[in-house]
């Protein structure tokens, strides 16, 4: 029966395994044909391009398929939104697991499960519904853009980053506590000395996954960030992310052509920066491992 088991798992891990590097090969298998195709597009155009109409030739005979607009929108949105969690994350970790461990639970995790729980759609639904007409009456324009798509997105990973967090502090040990109080140090002391700064690397992992999770978001950031893809010149202007153009024209597009190709090649490098922000996570956790 052990090595039923053994062969087994085995199985399931090969699995899982060949899954994901044949995701990999199908999408890098797409994404470099834009650039060893018929119509060849120099990487460094895509790359720090600024114009992106695929259809469309520049004065230069060649395809305006720059992404640097969606992939600093991308960047920009995500940096913003997990600034803004990672506050109200860490104080919610911090009542859930030092000041009202038993009430703080009892209160905010069923929240935190109902935030998880709630889908994409609804989430853009509500943000094109409440925090446009918010964006537009207090700051003008349209209120569709980077500010808008921040708000969207710090609920939505909210709580993911809170969850890590109380994780995180949870797996300080008790004795950390115990030693610092019994040198006279008061209870927020000992949280703020003690207790955060042992629990760096966790909450570390936990804002970088978030900003992993806020990266790939697609559904709820188109409805909000009004899907232009120019280079962002303020926060309240419309904008486009990776996954935004990627979800509106890879159904308008045929399978093989120019402009079909560079939204696999944006699938790629969306692909390659979720690669990226892995390997932040088991490099951050490694460092954070207790000896």
């Amino acid at each position: 029966m052990e090595q039923v088991g053994k062969v087994l798992s085995f199985i399931c891990i090969a699995l899982i395994v060949l899954v994901v590097f044949s995701i990999f090969y199908f999408v890098a298998s797409k994404g470099l044909a834009t650039f060893v195709g018929k119509d060849r597009v120099n990487i460094f155009s895509f790359l720090f391009g600024t114009d992106w109409n695929p259809s469309q030739v520049g004065a230069d005979g060649k395809r305006l398929v720059g992404a640097l607009p969606m992939f600093l929108g991308s960047f920009i949105v995500t940096f913003l939104s997990a600034i803004v969690a990672t506050p109200f994350a860490i104080g919610a970790a911090v009542f859930m697991t030092e000041i009202s461990p038993k009430k703080g639970s009892k209160i905010l995790q069923p929240v935190i499960e109902l935030l998880v729980g709630i889908p994409s759609v609804v989430y853009g639904f509500i943000g094109l519904s409440v925090i446009v007409p918010f964006i537009r009456g207090v700051f003008g324009g349209t209120g569709f853009g980077i500010l808008s798509g921040t708000f969207v997105l710090f609920v939505m990973i909210l709580p993911t980053v809170t969850s890590m967090t109380v994780d995180a502090l949870k797996a300080v040990p008790r004795y950390y506590r115990e030693a610092s109080l019994g040198l006279g140090a008061t209870r927020w002391q000992t949280i703020y000395k003690v207790i955060l700064r042992a629990a760096v690397p966790g909450i570390l992992t936990a804002v970088v996954f978030g900003m992993a999770r806020a990266f790939g978001e697609a559904l709820a950031i188109q409805m909000v960030i009004g899907n232009s893809a120019v280079m962002p010149t303020s926060l309240t202007t419309p904008a486009a992310t990776l996954t935004s153009i990627l979800t509106m024209g890879i159904g308008n597009t045929i399978m093989g052509t120019v402009e079909n190709n560079v939204l696999w090649s944006l699938a790629l490098l969306l692909l390659l920066m979720s690669l990226v922000f892995n390997i932040i996570i088991r490099m951050i956790g490694k460092k954070g491992e207790m000896k």
